[in-house]
């Protein structure tokens, strides 16, 4: 039965590569990189219960499973590749596998990314994908590079998954803004990895995360790495009419700052280069909004509209908090 499920998700994920010598099938893929192309490899695991609610469709489940790789490809500038899975599931499911398997083929088809070998063991329901991509030598986006005075930037839209994920959690009465709850479920569910904007942003930003545990948690990243600090404003955090038309401020407010999961990109680049860069993005139909500026000190700081600083208890999500 093991065999017939690798090959139930090896017939919906199969992608021709010229670069895969020797895919799913053998001990081991072979796989070659191309010269003048650095490697760059990330590996995330997901969990029922967890990283996804209990209840979630396996083809959702089969599409977050490969975004919240790809979100990280994205955050270093490089371009997908290969992907190798590991799934773990309590029983020999074939339809929950046909499902996971068509929305993972659906994210992977249009980026040309190519599953080339993992596992199959039984357990707890738990999926882990690493993925490989390539970018030029020494244009890897990293966390490292932002400095005092740059402007600081995200993609499309923040809280929209926590949002999803509230809603999921704490079902309506009635059905009146159905619409607005689906359009914030989706965005839990299957997240966009912003891989254009993250090749647009090679040897333009000084430093770039994804935003997976919060914004507050991922750019409090880029200033440690950066040995820096933020501050940003409240009123220029993009959020979606969903989230503004079913939330009150506060509450959007709270999602936007610590929610995770959205897999947007959070990066700085020089104030000078902000309006070329906006319009880049723009033509690549993500965009990006000016929240803030990077300055000498530590850590994150928000500042409400009369300039106050506001209180921020819970910056993002800790698994080990």
């Amino acid at each position: 039965m093991e065999f017939d499920l690798i090959e139930l998700i090896r017939r919906h994920t199969a992608q021709a590569r010229d670069d895969v010598r020797v895919g799913i099938g053998d001990d081991a893929a072979v796989l070659a990189v191309p010269a003048g192309q650095e490697l760059a490899v990330a590996i995330d695991t997901l969990v029922e219960g967890v990283h996804f609610p209990r209840g979630t469709t396996p083809a959702d489940i089969g599409w977050k499973a490969l975004a919240v790789n790809l979100s990280d490809l994205a955050a270093m500038g490089a371009s997908p590749a290969w992907a190798l899975l590991a799934l773990t599931m309590p029983s020999a499911d074939a339809a929950f596998v046909e499902g996971f398997a068509e929305g993972f083929a659906k994210l992977a088809q249009p980026h040309r990314l190519a599953l080339v070998g993992g596992d199959t063991t039984r357990g707890p329901l738990t999926i882990s994908v690493a993925v490989h991509g390539f970018v030029p030598p020494g244009h890897a986006l990293t966390r490292a590079g932002a400095r005092a005075g740059d402007a600081v930037l995200v993609t499309g839209t923040l809280g929209d998954a926590a949002a999803g994920l509230h809603a999921v959690q704490h079902p309506p009465r009635d059905d009146d803004r159905t619409g607005l709850r689906g359009f914030l479920i989706e965005r839990l569910n299957r997240p966009t990895p912003r891989l254009a904007a993250g090749t647009a942003l090679r040897g333009q930003a000084t430093a770039c995360v994804d935003v997976s545990d919060g914004l507050l948690a991922d750019l409090g990243h880029i200033c440690t790495a950066s040995g820096v600090a933020a501050e940003i404003e409240a009123a220029l955090l993009p959020r979606s009419s969903a989230l503004l038309e079913l939330h009150d401020d506060t509450t959007a407010l709270h999602f936007a700052l610590s929610g995770g999961d959205d897999y947007e990109l959070c990066f700085t680049v020089p104030a000078a280069r902000v309006a070329e860069l906006q319009a880049g993005l723009a033509r690549l139909g993500c965009g990006a909004t000016k929240i803030g500026r990077i300055v000498e000190g530590e850590g994150v700081r928000v500042r409400a509209a009369d300039g106050s600083r506001l209180a921020t208890d819970r910056p993002g999500w800790e698994h080990f908090a």
